[in-house]
């Protein structure tokens, strides 16, 4: 009588209790690819927060004091003067100036020398009559050439500059030390006497000079003298920047609203809001391929957000003085596409026409609160406090996420109990057959080894011959 089993005692398949358990683990599955929607669910329900917190931070400049203060100088020929205005003090206004003569500084140049690093000044003193006393620099026998004459000048400390430049003029001698006040106009007069130096390859002096002297300019017709050609104190707030002479050509100076960074500011707003209604619009979009299940589709946040933006967009503030009541004046409205067109060109026309009215409709005018007022509203009852509409979908959502991973924990810990019970009754029923075995090997030793009968025990087979 022989005895024969499967793989192993059982005869059943090794990996038998890894299947059961797969099979007993699809509810888990099932619950993870749910929790995995939430999750993405609350993705978009964060990326919407944060883009409707956009729109409140791009009109923020906007919302300040110099929102729409942002004053620009206008010049009827930035190479001749420019300005830059003070928005704190400045007022709109229009002058003319004219240019007549440049504030400079004092300066010398020397007479030539054949080389700037090897023909040797001697040594000896620069000597300068300055506002503030005689001043002198010394030159060693170290130093006396011009590139090292003019470094141990511009590191005295004395208000003077050289420089060592190259005169073509005279061939056989080109370089040249030219000296000068750092400041313009009389007041920083220089005077520049004979030097004294010995011992040079050839005799060092000043060929030229120019005194400093005061700027000339006619103001609406009226001429002033000015001692520099950075003028902070002509008209109140502005700050002119005199380049060149220009005499008999009178140059208009403006001062007015720089509609180009006011109107930059708005058009940030506008593509703020835009990211918003996009991104609305995205949720609501269904494709072949969209899976309603994992974004806001449907969702009732969605629906009214879109009716609070369009009611915010279209609604006039009819509490400010003024003739601007809605965006749509201002070049902002609703395209079919469903997100927001804006006409800068039309709105720099109104703001430069009607600046007051624009400003009172933005950020109001003391009696009533303006569009900003609005949109601040609109972001804080969406996002800003606890029950807000974002807020509460984020938290049910959390919720639904903390459920699930509960269950998820649950289902694996009773999971992981059943199948260490299914491997003890498996190794049981495996020592079983075991024994079986052993004593269906030793019932045919007794009986010879083999028979014609056979018996059958579960998996295993005992014959007989």
């Amino acid at each position: 009588m022989a005895i024969s089993f499967g793989g192993i005692n059982t005869g059943l398949p090794p990996n038998l209790v890894d299947q059961l358990i797969d099979a007993e683990r699809l509810p888990i599955k099932t619950l993870e690819a749910k929790k995995t929607k939430i999750e993405s669910k609350l993705k978009h329900v964060n990326d919407l927060e944060e883009k409707i917190r956009g729109i409140g931070g791009s009109l923020k400049e906007l919302a300040g004091t110099k929102g729409f203060t942002d004053m620009k100088v206008f010049s009827g020929d930035p190479n001749i003067v420019s300005g830059a205005a003070d928005p704190n003090i400045v007022r709109n206004g229009s002058w003319n100036i004219e240019v007549m003569q440049l504030a400079n500084k004092a300066s010398a140049i020397t007479n030539g020398f054949p080389d700037k690093d090897t023909a040797e000044i001697g040594v000896g003193y620069f000597s300068f009559e300055t506002p503030s006393g005689t001043k002198e620099v010394y030159i060693d026998g170290e130093n006396n050439t011009l590139e090292k004459a003019a470094a141990k000048i511009n590191n005295s400390g004395l208000g003077l500059q050289a420089t060592v430049i190259k005169d073509s003029t005279e061939k056989d001698a080109p370089w040249r030390l030219m000296i000068s006040g750092v400041s313009v106009g009389e007041g920083n007069e220089v005077k520049y006497p004979t030097l004294y130096f010995l011992d040079g390859d050839q005799d060092i002096y000043f060929d030229k000079q120019r005194d400093a002297q005061n700027g000339k300019i006619k103001l609406d017709g009226f001429e002033i003298e000015v001692d520099k050609n950075k003028l902070d104190d002509l008209i109140p707030g502005v700050s002119l920047d005199i380049k060149q002479a220009a005499p008999g050509k009178e140059i208009n100076i403006s001062v007015g609203e720089d509609t180009q960074i006011v109107g930059g500011k708005i058009k940030s707003f506008v593509e703020a809001m835009n990211n918003v209604l996009s991104y609305i619009q995205s949720q609501s979009r269904l494709t072949e391929k969209s899976d309603t299940s994992g974004n806001l589709m449907g969702d009732g946040i969605i629906r009214r957000l879109q009716n609070d933006i369009r009611n915010l967009i279209q609604s006039p503030q009819y509490s400010v003085k003024g003739n601007i009541k809605s965006l749509n004046q201002l070049g902002i409205q609703f395209n079919r596409a469903g997100t927001l067109d804006f006409n800068e060109e039309n709105f720099n026309k109104i703001l430069t026409g009607q600046v007051d009215d624009v400003r009172a409709f933005f950020v109001g005018d003391g009696y009533g609160t303006g569009f900003i007022d609005a949109i601040k509203g609109f972001v804080d009852r969406t996002v800003s406090n606890a029950f807000s509409p974002i807020a509460n979908k984020r938290s049910g959502l959390q919720q639904e996420i903390r459920t699930a991973d509960q269950k998820i924990e649950n289902l694996e810990r009773n999971l992981q109990i059943k199948e260490k019970n299914l491997r003890r009754k498996f190794a049981n029923l495996e020592e079983t057959m075991s024994k079986l075995k052993t004593q269906g090997d030793q019932m045919a030793a007794r009986l010879g080894g083999g028979g014609a009968g056979a018996l059958n025990l579960g998996g295993a087979s005992m014959t007989s011959t």
